[in-house]
């Protein structure tokens, strides 16, 4: 249990920071996702669109540190050589 004040403080922020980095990768997924369903449909029009709304979600992803950068990469280049497929 938190004795210090600082460690009652530090709970209280992390419980808000577990919540907002819980958002951004739920909506980061939902990008991938509308990304992945995109391909999936086979239009390449609609993937095109939906990869570069995923981009930079995912960019942003890394930035805040809730995505590791390895991870977007492999994410990114996956997806991109999956719309490379459908020309």
């Amino acid at each position: 249990m938190a004795n210090t004040p600082q460690a009652k403080k530090r709970i209280r922020r992390n419980e808000r920071r577990a919540e907002v980095n819980g958002a951004r990768v739920g909506r980061i997924r939902t990008f991938v996702k509308k990304a992945e369903a995109a391909l999936a449909s086979g239009d390449k029009a609609a993937a095109t669109a939906a990869m570069s709304a995923m981009q930079p979600e995912l960019a942003r992803g890394v930035a805040k540190g809730v995505v590791h950068k390895n991870t977007a990469a492999r994410k990114f280049s996956r997806l991109t050589k999956r719309l490379a497929a459908l020309a």
